[in-house]
């Protein structure tokens, strides 16, 4: 079948205004839509600028805006959206070319939470055991790929880039109810500031944006109660 693609494009310099390239493509309707960017790059511009790597749902580099929607390019079917496919950069980040956004801030703001276990007590002979029912407690967020989607459908984000957002407050989430970690005052500090949770205005979007079908609101919400049964808002 034959498949169109508009895609917004954008000058690495900024010296030009963003255009709209249109291309066509062979493909099945089983293919995605990474396939045809592909298709794209390798046989008519090669110059056109997207992120990708593992091509199966895993690393989340390809997260991009498809048909107003943010999705993994390698996940999207083309039998599953209409024509013209159309492809823009994920919003909110500043575009570096094409398809490709400068994800810098974000992954500082992914640090900023101290996403890794923190234990004062020295380490145990073997691994920390924990039951299956405390891992339980965090399992959705473990999901996480930090692609971004979450973040960049987020309208708080949008307005006010100081915001940490949904996919730094997940990382947060899966370490704050870890049994085993103890760095819990040390992330809701963090997380109560003017920047953090409370900038949420639970609208949902991020829940629809995840191409892992986290409930990232849900999660953001059990960091709100918790700052809340601590005594602490905003």
């Amino acid at each position: 079948m034959r498949v169109t693609l508009r895609v917004k494009r954008s000058d690495a310099a900024g010296s030009a205004p963003a255009r709209w390239d249109q291309f066509e493509v062979e493909a099945e309707p089983t293919d995605r839509v990474l396939d045809c960017l592909h298709a794209v790059q390798w046989y008519q511009d090669g110059t056109l600028g997207f992120r990708r790597s593992c091509g199966h749902g895993v690393c989340g580099s390809d997260a991009m805006l498809i048909n107003g929607r943010n999705r993994l390019a390698c996940k999207v079917l083309i039998q599953d959206v209409p024509q013209p496919i159309v492809i823009e950069p994920m919003r909110g980040f500043r575009v570096l070319k094409d398809l490709v956004v400068d994800m810098d801030e974000f992954f500082a703001k992914y640090r900023a939470v101290k996403p890794y276990l923190i234990a004062d007590e020295p380490a145990p002979e073997r691994e920390r055991l924990q039951r299956p029912q405390e891992r339980e407690r965090f399992d959705d967020t473990t999901k996480c790929i930090l692609c971004g989607a979450c973040t960049t459908s987020c309208p708080s984000f949008w307005a006010n880039k100081e915001y940490l957002g949904p996919a730094a407050i997940v990382q947060a989430h899966r370490f704050i109810f870890d049994s085993r970690d103890q760095g819990k005052a040390q992330r809701t500090a963090i997380l109560n500031d003017k920047s953090g949770v409370w900038r949420c205005r639970t609208i949902f979007n991020c829940t629809e944006a995840c191409p892992r079908g986290i409930n990232v609101t849900k999660a953001i919400g059990e960091v709100k109660k918790l700052l809340l049964k601590m005594g602490r808002r905003g």
